[in-house]
């Protein structure tokens, strides 16, 4: 990203991906079934705890996109892709 989202966008970013995480099928690991998972790869569209993120990470970004739901900065596409699948 190129530029820094303002606080405002950040803050609404975060509650849309805080309401996909609570969608049925959302509210569990993808991997490892641990319930409120706070990770989500975003090229894969799903959400994962942070013991399974830290193994997608390692596995290269040419497989699987992690990002932080409350940490990380969000774009509208990313957000559409974690929600769309």
């Amino acid at each position: 990203m190129s530029e820094r989202q303002s606080k405002s966008v950040q803050d609404r970013h975060e509650r849309m991906l805080n309401e996909i995480v609570k969608q049925p099928g959302n509210e569990h690991c993808a991997d490892c079934g641990s319930k409120n998972p706070r990770w989500a790869s975003y090229s894969l569209g799903v959400f994962l705890c942070i013991r399974c993120a830290g193994i997608h990470r390692k596995m290269g970004t040419h497989i699987s996109k992690v990002k932080s739901i409350t940490m990380d900065q969000w774009t509208s596409e990313q957000i559409e892709v974690s929600s769309a699948k």
